[in-house]
């Protein structure tokens, strides 16, 4: 094999809002699989807002720095394999980053089956399904007739979270941005109800849709929202800590509202973080009822899908500007 291998580089580390200038496009030599090494090509990559909170340091991972080959994970095919248990034509989720091409560590990959549509293994089948599936019922622990808030409702996890909690016997609220994100919501997912954050006091819109208050909070943004839901919760309520996506992009957040500790303490308030790779060992029951869901039409899989290696820095920006309902990926392949 020896055409050049595509990829996207960060070419400067944002100090404000990223924009596609701080992306280039750049050109390698094809890698090779060294021993326990894969061959993969990219098919689809995954934008997640994680992908910017990994450009202000260490998280889960390493931190990205100016010159790197942006990070993000994706689902490719094998072409070479140096390891037994991976052959060429195989389907694997990688953290491949922003290239056509990538040589991994096979102890690093997750075989995944081949099965249609393909865009299904990333969405509702992956990080983004299982997230939410994890998030909700492992960290969230809703009952029946209990009321869930998720916000960014629209989005990869946030559309699974509230239609779990359906399923599951519960009055489900949904915050998400714009009048058209919430009418798909409530006609089209199943949400009880849905509070539109860019129309008003969040908070006044919370006890509306809540009067009961909240028992279980899917929390995916942080920032002001949560400090909404946090002062609408019931007494013994569950938040789950997913992502703060409201802080990953732009300025520094402002400082957290005080009384915060007590109001926990008062109320017996669990508050849970979490990274779906905390779950691994249920990961095939919780497939198993996620496919189990869909092919039964109680789940349904909104998804995003763009195009070209090229347009990922768009796409991104866009992410986490808000335009995208469901999971968001770009083909590759």
């Amino acid at each position: 094999m020896t055409q050049d291998n595509h990829q996207i580089v960060l070419a400067e580390l944002p100090q404000g809002k990223l924009e596609a200038s701080h992306f280039r496009a750049a050109t390698a030599p094809m890698p090779a699989a060294a021993e326990g090494e894969v061959l993969v090509k990219t098919l689809y990559m995954s934008l997640d807002a994680a992908n910017r909170a990994w450009m202000q340091g260490a998280t889960y991972r390493s931190a990205l720095k100016a010159g790197d080959v942006m990070a993000g994970g994706a689902l490719a095919e094998v072409v070479e394999s140096r390891f037994p248990a991976l052959s060429p034509g195989d389907l694997v989720f990688a953290d491949t980053g922003w290239q056509i091409y990538a040589a991994v560590p096979a102890k690093r990959l997750t075989k995944l089956p081949r099965l249609e549509p393909l865009t299904h293994l990333l969405s509702v089948y992956g990080v983004a399904g299982l997230t939410a599936y994890f998030g909700l019922l492992e960290c969230g622990k809703p009952r029946a007739g209990e009321t869930v808030v998720v916000s960014a409702a629209a989005g990869s996890v946030g559309s699974i979270v509230g239609q779990i909690a359906r399923i599951k016997g519960c009055r489900t609220v949904g915050i998400a941005g714009g009048a058209a994100k919430c009418a798909l919501l409530t006609r089209d997912l199943g949400f009880d109800a849905a509070v539109d954050y860019k129309a008003g006091d969040v908070r006044r819109a919370l006890r509306a849709a809540c009067p009961e208050g909240i028992d279980v909070y899917f929390d995916n943004v942080g920032g002001d929202i949560f400090e909404a839901c946090l002062f609408n919760m019931n007494n013994a309520g569950r938040i789950a800590c997913c992502g703060a996506v409201s802080q990953y992009d732009g300025a520094a957040p402002r400082a957290g509202p005080r009384g915060v500790p007590g109001l926990i303490v008062t109320k017996r308030l669990t508050l849970r973080g979490f990274i779906v790779s905390d779950f691994d060992a249920q990961r095939s029951e919780a497939l198993a009822e996620l496919k189990g869901w869909v092919d039964s039409g109680q789940l349904q899989v909104r998804e995003d899908v763009l195009e070209g290696l090229e347009n990922l820095p768009e796409a991104l920006v866009g992410l986490l500007a808000g335009e995208n309902i469901g999971k968001r990926m770009v083909k590759i392949g």
